[in-house]
């Protein structure tokens, strides 16, 4: 079967435009790549289009309008994931436009298509306490709970994203001080974040159990492994976390429904920053590329000041309100504007 142009064009870019000139993580290709199968989904269900036959040219303006539609209300999926699948197909008729000119105005359509509006959720994160309780759950007496302590306590001290814990190598620690270890983020930048001296020991600890210590022979294997000796998955971790999170919801309320390792990333900047960590170096730390990321903690941590004040002083805000409009000089001035 002969190959289409939207075939050829969205292998090139998902093969070698990506990763080659856009040096893009294997994640990002990832994410972009099911918003393309969601799309030939769309095409086979909605449009009764099969894959093979799906060309730029039916790939308009009103197709795509459709196909975010439908991703947002009959898959039930949030405004935040539909601007995600936009911003995918974006990207993609960005590069299409520049390949094959002759769908230049067909893309530009495309490219206007807006990004919705919505309501950021607010930034959760645990208290000291709760982090506490969570950290104190792993059997220690046992390898794996202590493989699963050092685990956790790096992906919070390291504030890393799930990836970048899961691709950490052997190579990426140095244990003598100061203590560091290397994260490889979006856009493979390379970060050096300092770690605690308790981290180090546990470290420290874990590596020599593992027989990881000899660096020269262990440098390329990953840092942390399942029980088939591979290197975490994403899930595995979350579910390692979730697993000690249930165990600690018995013993306190302190412990949200719900916990992603995503939190643990939001807990050390709200830590950092409430301990007067400037948010400049806490962009660098989390590895953002624009500080108007990083202010969302700042901005986290000034609404949680303003509840708690309102908790502890109900008093000063009395539902009582003057009756104005018996006033009738004030009435007067008013209306003389």
């Amino acid at each position: 079967m002969r190959e289409t142009d939207f075939a050829k064009y969205l292998s090139a870019f998902l093969r070698t435009y990506m990763p080659a000139v856009r040096n893009v993580s294997t994640q990002t290709i990832k994410s972009y790549r099911d918003s393309y199968r969601l799309l030939l989904l769309f095409c086979r269900e909605e449009k009764h289009i099969s894959a093979e036959k799906v060309t730029l040219e039916m790939l308009s303006e009103e197709l795509i309008q459709q196909y975010l539609d439908w991703i947002q209300k009959g898959r039930g999926c949030s405004i935040s994931t539909r601007n995600q699948r936009l911003a995918a197909l974006h990207a993609f008729f960005r590069y299409v436009q520049f390949e094959e000119p002759v769908f230049l105005s067909s893309c530009q359509r495309i490219l206007a298509i807006p990004f919705k509006k919505h309501m950021k959720p607010s930034i959760q994160h645990l208290t000291p306490d709760a982090l506490k309780l969570i950290l104190d759950q792993p059997d220690k007496t046992t390898q794996k709970g202590r493989r699963d302590l050092t685990l956790l306590s790096v992906l919070y001290d390291t504030g890393a994203r799930v990836q970048e814990l899961a691709d950490l190598q052997v190579r990426d620690v140095r244990l003598h001080e100061p203590s560091v270890i290397s994260l490889t983020g979006k856009g493979r930048k390379k970060r050096h974040i300092p770690i605690m001296h308790n981290t180090s020991i546990l470290l420290e600890t874990y590596m020599k159990e593992n027989k990881l210590d000899n660096r020269t022979e262990c440098l390329e294997r990953p840092l942390f492994t399942n029980r088939q000796s591979s290197k975490f998955t994403r899930a595995g971790i979350a579910y390692i976390l979730k697993k000690y999170a249930k165990m600690a919801r018995k013993q306190s309320s302190i412990i949200p429904d719900s916990l992603s390792p995503h939190v643990f990333r939001h807990t050390k900047a709200m830590h950092l920053y409430q301990s007067g960590v400037a948010l400049v170096y806490i962009r660098d730390f989390l590895g953002h590329v624009d500080i108007e990321t990083t202010d969302i903690y700042a901005r986290a941590d000034t609404e949680m000041k303003r509840k708690e004040l309102e908790k502890t002083y109900p008093e000063m805000n009395s539902t009582y309100m003057p009756d104005w409009k018996s006033d009738e000089g004030l009435l007067s001035w008013l209306n003389s504007f």
